[in-house]
C-alpha cells in the first residue's frame, strides 16, 4: 500500500565514523521526500550539544524539515528557553517532546518531571510557533502502573498542547488500533503515527525491547531465534513481517509511518520501496 507521509529518526553521531554513516543514511532517505527528520536526545541530556549540532547540519544539508527531541533532562528553564529560541531562529518548526530516559539510579533533578509539564512550558513561552509531537505507547509505558493511568498521562500531554504523537514501536497492529480507539473514547483525537522498527538484528532488537517495554510476540521471537546467526535470513524475514505490519496499519487508517532507523538506511528504504510497489534492489 503506497505511503507518502513518512518520517525518519536518527541519533546524534559520537565519532567521525558514525558521522559519515549518518551522512550516507540521510542522503538516501532524504530523497524519499519525508515529512520530517527527527534527532534524539540522549539519556540524562547527555547529547544536548550533539543533538543541536546534528539538527543544524541536517537543516543545512538536507532541505527537509528537522524536529529535535526535547526532554525533561534539560536542567533549567533558561537553558530550555535559549535552546528552543535558537532552534526557532534556525527555522525549526516541529519538536518532539519527551520525559526522557534517566540514567540508572538517577531521579529527575530539573524543573520538569514529566512531558506534560514540558509541553505546557513550550506552549506558554512560544505559543504556536512549534508543532509539538509527543510519545504514546500502544503496549503501555513500562513505568505506568496501569493501562488506565497510561492513557491518562497521554491525555494530559494532549491537553497541555500536543499537536500529534508518534508511538513506541510494536509488532501487533491490533494494539495500535485499540489504543487509538481508547484515546478517541477519551476525546483525544490528535493524529497518532505508528513508530516502526525494522528488524535487522534480533539480539539488538531483544535488548531494545527489554528496555522500552515493547513486546516481541512469541511467534515472532521464536522464528527469529530459530535463524541463529543467519543475518540474511533475519533481515529477509523481518522485511516481510514489518512490510505486512505497515500495510495493516495504513489500511486501517494510520496517518503515516515514523521509522526508527538506528542511523541505517537500507531497511527503511526497502520497506518504503515495498509499500510503494517499487523494485527492491
Amino acid at each position: 500500500m503506497p505511503v507518502t507521509d513518512i518520517s525518519f529518526e536518527f541519533f546524534p553521531p559520537r565519532t567521525e565514523e558514525q558521522r559519515l554513516i549518518l551522512e550516507s543514511t540521510w542522503q538516501k532517505l532524504a530523497s524519499l521526500n519525508p515529512h520530517y527528520l527527527s534527532v534524539t536526545f540522549g539519556a540524562g541530556g547527555s547529547t544536548l550539544d550533539a543533538t543541536r549540532e546534528t539538527v543544524m547540519a541536517l537543516l543545512r544539508d538536507t532541505g527537509v524539515p528537522v524536529a529535535p527531541h526535547i526532554s525533561c533532562m534539560v536542567q533549567s528553564r533558561e537553558t530550555l528557553r535559549a535552546l528552543l529560541d535558537g532552534y526557532r531562529q534556525a527555522g525549526v518548526r516541529r519538536v518532539v517532546v519527551l520525559r526522557g530516559d534517566r540514567p540508572d539510579g538517577v531521579s529527575g533533578t530539573g524543573p520538569f518531571q514529566n512531558a506534560s509539564g514540558l509541553v505546557s512550558f513550550i506552549r506558554q513561552e512560544f505559543a504556536d510557533q512549534f508543532h509539538i509531537v509527543v510519545a504514546s505507547y500502544p503496549e503501555f509505558h513500562p513505568d505506568s502502573p496501569s493501562a488506565h493511568s497510561d492513557l491518562e498521562f497521554f491525555r494530559r500531554k494532549v491537553e497541555a498542547g500536543a499537536d500529534s504523537s508518534v508511538t513506541q514501536y510494536f509488532y501487533n497492529a491490533d494494539s495500535y488500533f485499540r489504543f487509538v480507539e481508547d484515546c478517541q473514547r477519551l476525546g483525544v483525537t490528535i493524529p497518532i503515527t505508528p513508530g516502526i522498527m525494522p528488524i535487522t538484528n534480533y539480539r539488538q532488537l531483544a535488548h531494545f525491547s527489554s528496555l522500552c517495554g515493547a513486546e516481541i510476540p512469541q511467534w515472532l521471537r521464536r522464528r527469529l531465534e530459530g535463524f541463529g546467526d543467519d543475518g540474511a535470513s533475519i533481515r529477509d524475514f523481518g522485511l516481510d513481517v514489518v512490510t505486512r505490519l505497515c500495510e495493516q496499519l495504513l489500511a486501517g487508517g494510520a496517518p503515516g509511518l515514523h521509522f526508527y532507523t538506528l542511523n541505517r538506511a537500507n531497511a527503511s528504504l526497502m520497506l518504503w520501496q515495498r509499500l510503494n510497489a517499487l523494485p527492491v534492489a
